[in-house]
């Protein structure tokens, strides 16, 4: 399995998953190499999701004496 792109890429990868299992174009054979390519890519897009929650966090006390501040 290749590395995720940007997010953009990997959503529209993703998208087109879901999309080829809609349309029923998946075959047997790769059924289980799209789950789990889909698998990989949801996994990095919720640990994207956390790491910038985190750094959220971390930089809105910084940003609200900024504020009171000014």
């Amino acid at each position: 399995m290749s590395a995720v792109g940007n997010w953009n890429d990997a959503a529209g990868e993703l998208n087109a998953i879901v999309s080829s299992f809609d349309e029923g174009e998946v075959s047997v054979d790769d059924l289980f190499a799209k789950l789990e390519r889909a698998t990989a890519i949801i996994e990095d897009l919720e640990a994207r999701l956390r790491a910038t929650q985190i750094k959220v966090e971390e930089l809105a006390p910084r940003l609200s004496r900024v504020a009171e501040e000014s």
